[in-house]
């Protein structure tokens, strides 16, 4: 792992602190707001490992489902059922003394909101003209660091790079968006 040689302040992708990072890769202040994200981040899969399974199964032929099967086929808490209904976040059917019925596409909008997808980006065009990049020797005396690791970023972060005669040329905005501007 590179150790960073500059002096950088980044907020906490979890709970906004500034902290200053050890790496290039520190994205967390802390332990604790590391394994959040890592936390976050299984939900999100196991999330969307659920909904392929339910796809997989298709769909039944009741357009209401009683509280025990939503438990046993979305996996969600009784607790958790009966309080989006009692907040009203859950709308639901009353069936007798006791029956509660809930419509199930209701449902599956409470549990898998619809996210606008964002639409994929085509092959990025790099300006590879002297004038907007930087020489590996200015890049190491305006950001203060040694030339290793300079280039250990430059492959780990795949940034083209162009050699006219002794010089090697890498864009300034990908230096600048890594290191941050000075």
């Amino acid at each position: 792992m590179v150790k960073l040689k500059l002096n950088m302040e980044r907020t906490c992708q979890v709970c906004g602190a500034s902290f200053r990072p050890a790496t290039l890769e520190s994205f967390y202040c802390s332990p604790q707001c590391s394994k959040v994200a890592w936390n976050r981040k299984k939900y999100e899969e196991r999330t969307k490992e659920m909904r392929e399974h339910l796809k997989k199964l298709g769909e039944t032929s009741t357009s209401f489902l009683s509280i025990t099967q939503i438990i046993e086929t979305y996996g969600v808490s009784r607790s958790s059922i009966y309080r989006w209904m009692r907040k009203g976040e859950l709308p639901y059917v009353i069936v007798g003394k006791k029956s509660y019925r809930v419509r199930k596409t209701d449902l599956e909008e409470k549990l898998f909101p619809v996210r606008e997808s964002q639409s994929p980006k085509g092959p990025r065009l790099y300006n590879m003209e002297p004038e907007a990049c930087y020489t590996i020797g200015e890049i190491c005396k305006k950001y203060k660091l040694d030339d290793s690791s300079v280039w250990a970023h430059i492959r780990k972060y795949s940034i083209p790079t162009r050699q006219v005669g002794p010089h090697v040329y890498a864009p300034k905005e990908d230096i600048d968006q890594i290191y941050g501007k000075k």
